[in-house]
């Protein structure tokens, strides 16, 4: 249980600050930045973490280098919804 509550945290924490660098901040509240968080570490599990082999913070791992990767997946997860809604990166 107390893993789940860290997660969300660390998920939550992860969104916050890519939502910040991608500069979307101002209009996704903390559900949001919590699904972001979770959501781009699984997105980095798939794309980044076979790359450079380092675990997410979605399969147990909070070292600093499942952190980096987890934010990386989540700027690439704003990145990428970005795109889509308004026909760019940023």
């Amino acid at each position: 249980m107390l893993d789940f509550i860290v997660w969300i945290l660390v998920g939550g924490f992860l969104g916050w600050i890519a939502s910040l660098i991608m500069r979307t901040d101002g209009r996704q509240g903390t559900f949001l930045d919590i699904i972001v968080g979770i959501v781009g570490a699984a997105v980095a599990g798939w794309l980044i973490s076979p790359l450079v082999g380092v675990a997410t913070i979605n399969e147990g791992s909070f070292s600093f280098g499942a952190l980096v990767v987890s934010l990386l997946g989540a700027i690439v997860l704003l990145a990428i919804v970005n795109l889509f809604r308004f026909g760019r990166a940023r």
